[in-house]
């Protein structure tokens, strides 16, 4: 099933009605913008970029970017209640509200979207300042998610109009977080099919890849899932839902967090998984924890690696292979109470997939985890 993934992406680029350069931004609702914000610079090495509040006429909502690289994350915050935000993260904790996806006519994505039965979240709107111009639309997709285009081609400002620029004498080194890779949803039962299809026909994604319960199980819980790519490869979503177990899979768990479908993890691309990873460690982000043994037959099941194996078996990275070479990937834990959102880091040494033969390990340690919070 991972067998020729690069030759489908490939396939599909001829006639793409909506051409993808990539994930613009990830905006996240939270509680406390100011305090997360600088979370995610002091644990992940997040620059500060621009600034949107009450000091620049927005009344209801604060939001800081902060960006790495070619990551960029959103921060938002809701001032009063009664309000769209706060009405989120009540229902949902702190979460991903949008992935926003850059586009070259964001006037265009939305017509192309809405009329193959996208739902419009956001009619062209176009925004301008001193710095140029940039147009948005948007459409609602699984849950409370929402995917925004963004056409910033004639824009040279700090992030876009209505942002100021956000000037801070606090700019924790980088960790070497450089984009996003693939962003993972979580939908509910009998619901990963019907999302498969909307992706295939509002927004002319392939399914790439599928897992089902024989593919992602352990003695306890199971989930299937299909990986969802644009014409170029530059987006790829997978989709899971939970599968019958004997007990409670981690997709269920999120769910029941969640209050419903969302994004259950961000998965952000590195060149160097074990500087990165240390790094990350060393600001308190914590990892998942992998037993000694996976690391006794890892290298029987995917074969000469080049980094040496004693760093990654004690930073607790997992390790896969494909047609296209290999990958090395590391969860981290829930970055909320909730047990809900988390983030993978991965390297890709040719490696196209998405770690197929490290998810009974990946199942384990979160069923782990699942245990000690009572929730298995």
């Amino acid at each position: 099933m991972e067998t020729s993934v690069a030759r489908k992406v490939a396939d599909q680029t001829a006639n793409d009605f909506l051409p993808l350069h990539g994930t613009d931004y990830v905006e996240f609702y939270v509680g406390n913008a100011k305090q997360a914000a600088h979370f995610y610079k002091t644990a992940f090495g997040f620059q500060s970029v621009a600034y949107a509040g009450p000091e620049t006429g927005v009344k209801d909502k604060a939001s800081y970017v902060i960006s790495q690289n070619k990551l960029t994350f959103v921060l938002t915050t809701p001032l009063k209640t009664n309000n769209p935000i706060a009405d989120h993260i009540y229902k949902h904790g702190d979460g991903v509200k949008v992935l926003a996806l850059r586009v070259d006519d964001a006037t265009d994505a939305w017509h192309q979207t809405t009329k193959r039965g996208g739902k419009s979240y956001l009619e062209p709107v176009t925004l301008k300042d001193n710095d140029g111009e940039v147009v948005l639309s948007g459409i609602h997709t699984y849950g409370d998610t929402v995917h925004i285009f963004v056409e910033r081609k004639n824009y040279k400002g700090a992030f876009m109009p209505g942002y100021v620029k956000w000037n801070s004498t606090y700019n924790p080194a980088s960790t070497g977080l450089l984009y996003v890779d693939h962003c993972v949803g979580n939908v509910g039962w009998n619901q990963m099919n019907p999302w498969v299809k909307f992706y295939e026909d509002v927004l002319g994604f392939k399914n790439i890849l599928s897992f089902d319960d024989n593919d992602i199980s352990t003695e306890y819980s199971a989930l299937m899932s299909k990986v969802m790519s644009n014409g170029n490869g530059f987006v790829k979503f997978p989709i899971n839902e939970p599968a019958e177990g004997k007990k409670k899979s981690q997709v269920e768990e999120y769910l029941d967090f969640y209050d419903g479908e969302g994004v259950q993890h961000v998965a952000i691309a590195t060149n160097n998984i074990i500087e990165t990873v240390t790094d990350l460690q060393n600001r308190g982000v914590e990892f998942l924890k992998i037993p000694p043994s996976y690391y006794e037959t890892v290298l029987d099941r995917v074969g000469k690696i080049d980094e040496d194996l004693k760093p990654l078996s004690e930073l607790g990275i997992l390790i896969d292979r494909d047609e296209e070479g290999y990958l090395l990937q590391i969860f981290s834990k829930p970055l909320e109470d909730r047990p809900t959102l988390f983030f993978e880091i991965i390297q890709r040494k040719g490696a196209k997939s998405f770690g197929k033969g490290n998810f009974k390990a990946l199942f384990e340690a979160l069923e782990r985890e699942q245990d000690l919070r009572g929730n298995l």
